[in-house]
């Protein structure tokens, strides 16, 4: 009897501590994260209307639906470039509640905006005239027709975001853990502007311009509590205005459809719950 009496009293102490131990650790653990990711990013953008306002050229027109594309630069040569040649992205963010998976994001990717090489629709006023015609947009060596439109050195994408983190898997062993991220935001889109309409070019520079919103959805899956591999889609509205062009500015508005890929590493922070 006693023996049963001291078996049972055994496996109460070792329960106690069992959980004693769980509740030390969860005393320890810190209520915030922090998070930095680094990645690279394929986009497909909406045909847009661009307008062009050159007052001393006697020019206000629009490109009617003008077709973009993106130049990814990681799917040649990857390893022989600087890391910030092909289309990036990085985010840096903080979990501020764990329990509640709530956070906030600075949200940036670097996504090239290309038009040039089609047939494009224009209307307005063209060298002081009434135009309503369809034009080759495409580089030339003949000065009259060379036309390119790039925002090459980024469209560049600056969000704010909110972040909420949900868990989907986790081992027994807390080793891998798989988590969904929904993430909200607004910001300014930073251009690098450079373009030339029918043989007159601007001077290529940097500027802010314009805003953006973007939605983006991601699956994270995070290793020894440590670094993580993190697959996201993303869907962004930007507005651009005030472009500077060659004697004067060009605006348009575009969406854009992202998949992305980063590389990240996470750490906690913050002070410890009670």
């Amino acid at each position: 009897m006693y023996k049963k009496i001291l078996v049972v009293i055994g496996i109460v102490a070792m329960i106690a501590g069992d959980a004693a131990a769980q509740s030390v650790a969860k005393k320890k653990e810190r209520k915030g994260e922090f998070y930095f990711s680094w990645g690279y990013n394929k986009e497909w953008y909406t045909q847009s209307d661009l307008y062009i306002s050159q007052p001393g050229l006697g020019n206000d027109y629009v490109l009617k639906a003008v077709k973009a594309s993106d130049k990814p630069g990681w799917d040649e040569n990857l390893l022989s470039k600087a890391i910030s040649i092909p289309q990036y992205n990085y985010r840096i963010g903080y979990i501020f509640n764990k329990k509640k998976g709530l956070g906030f994001e600075i949200n940036f990717d670097h996504t090239k905006y290309i038009i040039y090489d089609q047939m494009v629709h224009m209307e307005g006023t063209y060298q002081g005239q009434s135009v309503n015609t369809n034009k080759v947009f495409a580089r030339s060596n003949t000065d009259s027709i060379n036309s390119y439109y790039f925002l090459n050195n980024g469209a560049n994408f600056l969000l704010f975001n909110f972040v909420k983190r949900s868990n989907l898997y986790e081992t027994r062993n807390h080793k891998v853990k798989v988590d969904f991220l929904g993430k909200a935001g607004i910001g300014p889109v930073i251009p690098h502007v450079e373009n030339c309409f029918w043989g007159v070019a601007n001077e290529p520079h940097f500027q802010i311009g314009g805003w953006n919103v973007g939605l983006e959805a991601c699956i994270r899956t995070t290793f020894f509590n440590s670094f993580y591999l993190e697959y996201c889609s993303k869907i962004d509205y930007a507005r651009y205005s005030g472009l500077k062009i060659n004697s004067g500015t060009a605006h348009q508005a575009f969406g854009t459809y992202e998949m992305i890929l980063n590389l990240g590493y996470t750490l906690p922070m913050g002070r410890k719950e009670n």
